[in-house]
This record gives C-alpha cells, structure tokens and sequence, in this order.
C-alpha cells in the first residue's frame, strides 16, 4: 500500500517534488488525504495475490500431476540423476501423500516401540491394547494408501482432505487423509 505521483512511489518520511516542481517535505506523511490528492498523489492498495491451494497446484490453474513424471531435457532426452545415474523423476502427488501416510504411520508406531524391544528382549508380553492400536494404526494407513491409489483424477484426489460434517455442518470424523485412530 503506497501513495504514487504520476506513477512513482512516494517513500513515507522522505521529501519529493511533484511533476509540477512544487516541493513537499519528508512530513507530507502528515497532511490530510484530502491534500495529499490535491498535490496529486493516489493511493495504490497492493496487488491481490492470485490464491491458491499450494497442495494441489503450483500456480493458479497449473495442477500438479497425480503420478510420477520422468523429467526430461527440452529434446525429450531422460535428465539423469548425477549421484545415482538414473532418470530423475517427478513424484507425484500420490507418491507424495503415501510417503506422507507411512511416515505418519511410522510416527504413530514408534510411540510404543519400546514395548516390542522389551519383547524381544526380555519376553516380556505386550499389553493388548497396545497390539490393537498398532493393529489399527497399520491398518488406518493400508485404507488411507488405497485411497489415494484409487483416485483417477485431482478432484478425488482432494476430497480426501474434506472432513465430513453432518446436515449442521457439525464434524463427524476425520478427513480420509488423516484419517488415523486416536491414540489410547
């Protein structure tokens, strides 16, 4: 948001001279918005920045591809990776969100890993629960891959981030995209 004159940005706290060779001093910041019009300056609202879901697009109307993309050089010549020697690839946003539900899965898991090395270890049993929830949280991230590998197209694609509402648009649950149990 910036006052101009005749196009040019007139810093705040700083002197100018109009088009016309009348001088303002570094307080025209002081006068009125009135004067300020009247020594031909306009008032200039920053541009609205194009809104979109970063998520999805990377820029407005510019979707990001479901699957994995092998890049290519303008020639169609395979880039190739130098550290490995393959071709690079693009992940797509299915590869994106199911590399995004393992690690979340994994997170879940690890939070009762000890029990399991105590297992290992020492025998000692594991609490049922504990084996139920990790039940869960495998079987949360099996549903949620599926998910994602059954949708054609980005709309699908982003209806797994929608969380559902009854009629009073209250929430019912989580969104298929999270949708993890709760930890007991």
């Amino acid at each position: 948001m910036v006052w101009k004159h005749n196009g040019r940005v007139i810093q705040s706290g700083q002197g100018w001279i109009s088009d016309t060779g009348t001088k303002y001093p570094r307080q025209w910041g002081n006068l009125t918005d009135a004067e300020k019009k009247s020594a031909g300056l306009v008032w200039e609202d920053d541009p609205v920045a194009e809104v979109f879901d970063h998520k999805f697009y990377w820029s407005k109307g510019v979707e990001k591809k479901l699957t994995d993309v092998n890049i290519v050089d303008d020639d169609g010549k395979a880039v190739m990776d130098t550290g490995t020697g393959k071709q690079m690839v693009q992940l797509g946003l299915k590869s994106i969100w199911i590399n995004k539900t393992k690690d979340t899965a994994n997170n879940l898991l690890s939070k009762s890993d000890w029990e399991i090395t105590r297992k290992s270890e020492k025998g000692t049993a594991i609490a049922s629960a504990t084996s139920t929830f990790r039940d869960k949280i495998r079987t949360a991230c099996d549903t949620i891959e599926t998910k994602i590998n059954n949708c054609s197209n980005l709309t699908e694609f982003k209806a797994l981030f929608d969380v559902p509402v009854d009629s009073d648009g209250k929430v019912t649950g989580n969104a298929p995209m999270y949708d993890f149990p709760d930890e007991e």
